[in-house]
């Protein structure tokens, strides 16, 4: 994807080598996983660098919505089996190590996916296998290309997942159905994960690119600190009772109607109704 703007207007994008590339157009960020070789697979590097980009999304005062996608054949599959096998990257020293390395990579991307004020699309063009998965999942919602598969096979090399998946997953498609992807490792496609309610849109592996980057810059449209409220409504009214529920809404509608944002949208709607009927007159 190309990019007509630098990241927050401040440096250049990153270059094509880099294992997160970052694009900044019309208000979306876009992250891209670049290490095809691997299957974009979740090495420490690759964890550090996309937690780097993701923790610094909230400053960019230019950026509405986050967009993450993938080159080559898959999204992301996972942690890398030979690392595994060889005790390398992620999987050195004691288990009490190994879980302190845990929290301090892949955790992070868990937390900057959460702490992101603005909404954040994953465009899944293929495999989103363990870590892969659970990373598609922590976005607020995802466009798979008809190729794309899913799993939480975890079980299948006896581990389970380390960063979250579970709680994700189990709020997407409800405690039965988590339960038997998890405890399967089924492989399931993009129609059937479309079914469950895991991505939001299923298009063409040509289509994907334009669709996900189209739906994203429609959601930066929208007036930011609204778009940032609305996005934090939804997703504490899933944690909260009803009573908590008003009472954070009534805060948030409070607040906009005082400020200057949803004044000028308003001014501006007006300003355009008022031009649509002067068109609509007959000469």
């Amino acid at each position: 994807m190309k990019s007509n703007e630098s990241v927050a207007g401040e440096a250049a994008s990153a270059p094509a080598d880099l294992l997160i590339q970052q694009n900044v157009a019309d208000g979306v960020l876009t992250l891209t996983l670049n290490d095809p070789d691997t299957g974009n697979a979740m090495s420490v590097r690759m964890a550090e660098a996309l937690a780097e980009a993701l923790e610094r999304a909230n400053t960019l005062s230019n950026v509405h919505c986050v967009l993450l996608r993938a080159t080559g054949k898959h999204f992301c599959t996972g942690g890398n089996v030979k690392d595994m096998e060889q005790g390398a990257d992620l999987m050195q020293g004691s288990a009490t190590e190994v879980r302190a390395r845990l929290k301090s990579t892949l955790h992070r991307i868990t937390h900057a996916l959460q702490a992101l004020q603005m909404p954040s699309i994953a465009a899944v063009n293929g495999a989103a296998v363990g870590a892969g998965c659970d990373l598609a999942l922590m976005c607020d919602l995802r466009v798979a290309s008809e190729s794309a598969t899913f799993a939480e096979s975890f079980l299948r090399l006896g581990l389970v997942s380390g960063i979250g998946g579970a709680w994700f997953l189990t709020r997407i498609v409800g405690t039965a159905k988590a339960l038997e992807l998890t405890l399967t490792s089924e492989f399931i496609d993009a129609s059937t994960a479309l079914q469950l309610g895991m991505v939001s849109r299923v298009v063409a592996p040509e289509a994907l690119d334009e669709a996900s980057a189209a739906l994203a810059r429609r959601i930066a449209s929208n007036p930011p600190q609204a778009l940032r409220m609305a996005k934090r409504l939804v997703l504490d009214a899933a944690e909260s009772t009803l009573p908590m529920a008003l009472e954070t809404a009534a805060a948030m509608q409070a607040i906009l109607l005082c400020g200057d944002e949803h004044k000028a949208v308003v001014r501006e709607f007006l300003a355009q109704r008022t031009r649509r009927d002067l068109a609509s007159q007959p000469a």
